[in-house]
C-alpha cells in the first residue's frame, strides 16, 4: 500500500514539475514576444492592416500650337461606401438626401438607393459599390453629395482612381508626343518634360477591412495630388495630318522599310509636323522610332548644299566655272566617283552640275579648292554646330559624324567623298537645320518642339527661338545658292516636282547604304528644301529608307512627291498675299470658273448637278448649297463624283468627290 502511495506521489510531483517548466517557458516566450520581438510583430501587424496608398497626380496635357489636344490623362473613378464609418445619427440624417442625389445622377429610384444603403449598413458592408468609371466631373459632383461631403472618415466615401493616357488624334505624331513607362524609361515630349508634366503624387492612409479591400483611416492623413503642367507644342495638327498621310502613301507604294518627314517654320524653327513610320511584319506602318531625330546616316547628295555654300562664300570658284565630267567617272587613290548618268554630262558649269547632281563636278570643285587646306572646309561645318548634336528638347538625338583633318579617321579620300555626302553621318533634322538656314537668310535656328509650359492660363516657362549661327554665309553667296536650289526643281533633278502654280526650292538625294557589302546594299531616298522659293515660310525634309527598287529609288520619285504634296496643300490653302495692282481688270480663268459655277447654281436644284471638271472649292460650295454633304479626296479639279449627275437629291446625302 505504501509503495503504491509513494509511486502516486512521485507521478504527481513529476506532472506538477512538468507543468511548472511549461509555465516558465510560456512566460519567457510571452515576455520575449512582448519586450524583445514586440516591435517587430506590432510593425508587421500594422503593415498588413494599415498602408499609405499613393494617389497618382493627373498628368498635364500636351497641346498643339493651335490648341488641339495631342495627349491627355483621363481619370476614371470608382466610388464605394463604408456603411459602418458614419455615425448612426449622420447616417439616418443624410440617407434620404444622399439617395435623392444618387437617383438624379444615375437614374434609379430614391427608394432603390435608400434600401441598398440601409441593407449595406445592416450587413456591415464596408465596401459597397456605388459606381464605376466616373469622370473627374462626376467624381467632384458625387463627392459633394450629402453624407459623402463629410469625407472618408465621417461620410464613408471610398474613392479609387485609375488614370488612362489618351491621344485624341490617334497614331499621328504619337512617337514625338511619346510616353513614360514605370521603369523610368520613355520617349518623346512626355519623357523629356516629365518633371513638369507628371505633377506630384498625393497619399492617403488606408486600413484593411477585408481581403483586397481598404478604407481611409481619417481625412487628416490625406495629401491631395498636385496635377502636372500642360505642354504647348509647336505641332500644327493640320500640317501634321498632311505630312503623315503623304509619307504613309509613299511608304506603302514603294514597300519601304521606314521613313520620316519634318516640316519646320523657317524664321522660328518651330517644328510644325514630324512623322516617323516604320513597317511592321504585316506590312502596315506605325510610329515606332523617331528616325528624324535619332537616326544618323550618310546623307548623300542633300549634303552638296554645304559644298555650294563653302565654295561661293569662300570665293573659291564662280558658279559659271566649267568642269569636265570625264565620261561620268573620276578617280581618287584608285577609288572611283561616278555620276548617276552613264557617260556623264560632258562639260558643264558648277551651277548646272549642282542642278543635275553631278558627283564628278561637285567633287572636283571641292577637292581643287580645299585639298591643300581641308580644315577650312571642315571648320565651316563645325561653325554651324553640325559636328555635334543640336541640343534638342527631345532626348535621344543622334550624334553626327564629321571627320576631322589630322585624326585617324582622315585619309586621302575623305574630302572628295564628303563632297558628295559620304564618309560622314547626320540625322535628317540636322540636315534640315542647314537648309532652313539658307531659307532664313543665313540665320541658323535650333529646331523647337515646345513653346510653353503652362498651368491653366499662367505661363510657367516660355521657350523662344534660339539662334545657333547668326549668319552662315554672305548675302551674295546665299542669293546664288537659293537661285540654284530653285533651278533644281525647275530644270534639274527635281523637275518632276515643278509646278507653275506654286514655287519650291530644294535638293534631291539618292544615297547607297551598306555599299561596302553589295549583298546588303539598299537605297535611301531624300528631298530637302523649302517653300515658297521666294520669302520661304517652311522648310521640309523627307527621307525614305529601303524602297523596293523595282518600283523606284531616286529621291525625286520616292521622297519628292511627299515634299510636293505638303507644299502644295499648305500653299493652296494658305496662298501668299500679293499686292493687286489693277482692281478693275478681269482674270479670264476666274471669270470662266465663276460662269460655270453660276450656271450650275441656276439649274434644277432637285437633282445632283454635274460637277466633274469644276474646281474642288466651287464644287463643294455648289453641292453644300443644295443641302448635300461632301467628302473630298485629293486637290485640284473634280475627276469623279460618287453620285452621278441627274439623280434625285436625297436628305442627308453624302457625295464623295475625287480631285486631281
Amino acid at each position: 500500500m505504501a509503495v503504491k502511495e509513494k509511486n502516486s506521489n512521485y507521478r504527481m510531483y513529476l506532472v506538477a514539475f512538468t507543468m511548472f517548466v511549461m509555465a516558465v517557458f510560456i512566460m519567457i516566450k510571452l515576455n520575449n514576444i512582448l519586450w524583445v520581438e514586440g516591435d517587430y510583430y506590432r510593425k508587421l501587424a500594422k503593415e498588413r492592416t494599415v498602408k499609405n496608398f499613393t494617389i497618382p497626380a493627373n498628368k498635364g496635357n500636351v497641346y498643339s500650337s493651335d490648341g488641339s489636344l495631342l495627349a491627355t490623362s483621363i481619370p476614371e473613378y470608382t466610388i464605394r461606401f463604408d456603411a459602418l464609418s458614419p455615425t448612426k445619427e449622420n447616417f439616418n440624417e443624410n440617407i434620404k438626401a444622399l439617395s435623392d442625389s444618387l437617383s438624379i445622377m444615375f437614374g434609379k429610384s430614391t427608394g432603390h438607393y435608400q434600401a441598398e444603403l440601409q441593407k449595406a449598413r445592416a450587413n456591415k458592408n464596408r465596401y459597397y459599390l456605388i459606381a464605376r468609371k466616373l469622370s473627374y466631373t462626376d467624381y467632384m459632383r458625387i463627392k459633394s453629395f450629402p453624407l459623402f461631403n463629410k469625407g472618408a472618415y465621417k461620410g464613408g466615401i471610398i474613392v479609387e482612381q485609375k488614370t488612362v493616357r489618351e491621344h485624341p488624334i490617334g497614331l499621328i505624331a504619337q512617337r514625338t508626343i511619346g510616353y513614360e513607362r514605370s521603369n523610368s524609361d520613355g520617349k518623346g515630349l512626355e519623357f523629356a518634360f516629365r518633371q513638369y508634366i507628371n505633377g506630384e503624387n498625393g497619399h492617403r492612409m488606408m486600413q484593411k477591412i477585408a481581403k483586397s479591400q481598404w478604407k481611409p483611416i481619417n481625412d487628416n492623413n490625406e495629401l491631395e495630388p498636385q496635377d502636372g503642367y500642360d505642354i504647348i507644342s509647336t505641332i500644327d495638327v493640320y500640317i501634321q495630318d498632311i505630312a503623315h498621310h503623304a509619307l504613309l502613301k509613299q511608304l506603302e507604294y514603294y514597300e519601304a522599310d521606314h521613313g520620316c518627314v519634318v516640316v519646320m517654320e523657317t524664321v522660328t524653327g518651330e517644328i510644325k509636323a514630324i512623322s516617323n513610320l516604320g513597317r511592321a511584319k504585316d506590312g502596315s506602318y506605325y510610329e515606332t522610332q523617331n528616325y528624324a531625330v535619332a537616326e544618323t546616316q550618310e546623307p548623300g547628295s542633300t549634303f552638296k548644299i554645304m559644298d555650294l555654300i563653302a565654295l561661293l562664300d569662300d570665293k573659291k570658284v564662280d558658279t559659271s566655272k566649267v568642269y569636265d565630267t570625264r565620261g561620268g567617272v573620276i578617280e581618287f587613290y584608285k577609288k572611283k566617283v561616278r555620276d548617276s548618268k552613264k557617260g556623264g554630262y560632258g562639260k558643264i558649269s558648277l551651277a548646272r552640275g549642282f542642278e543635275v547632281s553631278s558627283n564628278t563636278v561637285v567633287v572636283q570643285a571641292v577637292y581643287d579648292a580645299y585639298k591643300d587646306n581641308p580644315k577650312q572646309f571642315v571648320d565651316r561645318i563645325n561653325s554651324y554646330g553640325l559636328n555635334k548634336p543640336l541640343g534638342l528638347q527631345l532626348i535621344g538625338e543622334g550624334k553626327p559624324i564629321i571627320p576631322q583633318p589630322g585624326t585617324k579617321s582622315w585619309s586621302g579620300t575623305t574630302l572628295p567623298w564628303m563632297a558628295f555626302g559620304y564618309n560622314l553621318a547626320m540625322t535628317p533634322l540636322q540636315t534640315l537645320t542647314l537648309y532652313n538656314a539658307v531659307a532664313n537668310n543665313g540665320v541658323m535656328v535650333k529646331p523647337l518642339f515646345v513653346k510653353e509650359i503652362k498651368e491653366w492660363n499662367k505661363t510657367i516657362i516660355k521657350y523662344d527661338t534660339e539662334i545657333i549661327n547668326p549668319k552662315i554665309a554672305s548675302d551674295e553667296a546665299l542669293s546664288q545658292v537659293r537661285a540654284i536650289l530653285e533651278n533644281v526643281v525647275k530644270r534639274g533633278t527635281g523637275a518632276k516636282l515643278y509646278s507653275k502654280d506654286f514655287s519650291m526650292a530644294g535638293k534631291t538625294g539618292t544615297a547607297q547604304v551598306n555599299y561596302r557589302d553589295k549583298s546588303k546594299l539598299f537605297y535611301s531616298s531624300s528631298f530637302a528644301g523649302y517653300f515658297p522659293a521666294t520669302n520661304p515660310k517652311y522648310s521640309c525634309i523627307v527621307v525614305v529608307h529601303k524602297p523596293n527598287v523595282s518600283a523606284g529609288y531616286y529621291g525625286v520619285d520616292v521622297a519628292g512627291p511627299v515634299f510636293k504634296r505638303i507644299a502644295q496643300k499648305i500653299y493652296t490653302d494658305s496662298p501668299p498675299t500679293n499686292h493687286i495692282k489693277d482692281f478693275d481688270g478681269k482674270i479670264n480663268i476666274t471669270e470662266k470658273s465663276y460662269n460655270a459655277y453660276y450656271k450650275q447654281v441656276q439649274s434644277n436644284t432637285s437633282s445632283v448637278p454635274n460637277v466633274e471638271g469644276m474646281n474642288g472649292m466651287d464644287a463643294v460650295a455648289l453641292l453644300e448649297t443644295l443641302g448635300v454633304k461632301v467628302n473630298v479626296i485629293g486637290i485640284g479639279k473634280v475627276k469623279n463624283q460618287s453620285v452621278k449627275a441627274g439623280e434625285k437629291i436625297k436628305k442627308n446625302q453624302i457625295i464623295t468627290l475625287e480631285l486631281s
